[in-house]
């Protein structure tokens, strides 16, 4: 049976929720789970400020995030150079792009196996919050292949080069005490409690304004990127007159408390 990805564009608050889910495979990712997370971010991309959440959950069904590819399929494409790189190339590195380059701020609400796939995907998330109970890594030396390049770039944004070393050399799995200490999440929490404190956290900055989060996110991608350009540094100041800059600034000159748009 495959896997499936769903969106459920979440409550009034403006959070909405994404989940993996592969049944029986720990949410081990196939090929049209990758192809439906990047339509998904594309369209949440795409939506309309006034209508997109202020915050996206990415979790996995059933006590674990996401335990890497689905291997039974690797099969049918691993063993071809030309199929192999389509894979990397134009099937995983997109989805894991869109989700890079979504404005929208995304929690990953990790519990159990962070593993491979799985770990490329919490990294291109914002927030990262695990359970005391779950474990990170990339192990594929033991099936006798590398990560892909692009990929090895995506992990390499939340995870030190010594600690990726370990990981992909060693086949070294780690424990949420070292996640936290190496910097892949920002935060452990009993596994119980994982899903109720990743929402909090969402809820807490889907009350702030949507604007500066968006534009926050995208000055991070330029700086990351070796800039902003020159075009990119002037156009950053193109919201001076927008409706929620003022809300929020007379909103405080007020004592009040700001009322920004909700998706």
């Amino acid at each position: 049976m495959p896997g499936s990805i769903t969106l459920e564009r979440g409550d009034a608050e403006g959070v909405a929720h994404l989940t993996l889910a592969n049944p029986a495979k720990l949410n081990a990712i196939d090929i049209a789970m990758w192809r439906e997370l990047h339509a998904l971010m594309l369209h949440l991309q795409d939506l309309p400020p006034d209508e997109a959440p202020h915050a996206v959950i990415v979790r996995g069904a059933d006590g674990h995030f996401a335990a890497g590819g689905d291997i039974v399929e690797f099969a049918s494409f691993r063993f071809e150079e030309e199929s192999l790189r389509d894979f990397h190339e134009n099937v995983v590195a997109p989805a894991l792009h869109a989700m890079l380059d979504c404005d929208i701020p995304l929690y990953a609400q990790i519990e159990g196996n962070c593993i491979g796939g799985g770990l490329e995907i919490a990294a291109c998330c914002d927030i990262r919050v695990c359970g005391d109970g779950s474990r990170f890594g990339a192990p594929i030396a033991r099936l006798g292949f590398p990560m892909a390049p692009q990929e090895l770039q995506v992990v390499s944004r939340v995870a030190p080069m010594a600690v990726l070393r370990e990981m992909l050399l060693e086949a070294r799995l780690f424990n949420a005490a070292a996640a936290l200490q190496h910097g892949i999440v920002h935060a452990v929490v009993p596994d119980a409690e994982v899903a109720a404190h990743t929402l909090a956290r969402a809820k807490s900055l889907a009350a702030l304004s949507p604007q500066a989060a968006r534009i926050n996110k995208r000055t991070l991608r330029q700086i990351a990127a070796g800039g902003p350009l020159e075009a990119e540094r002037l156009a950053h100041y193109a919201y001076a007159d927008s409706e929620e800059h003022r809300e929020g600034v007379m909103a405080f000159i007020e004592k009040r408390t700001p009322r920004f748009q909700r998706g």
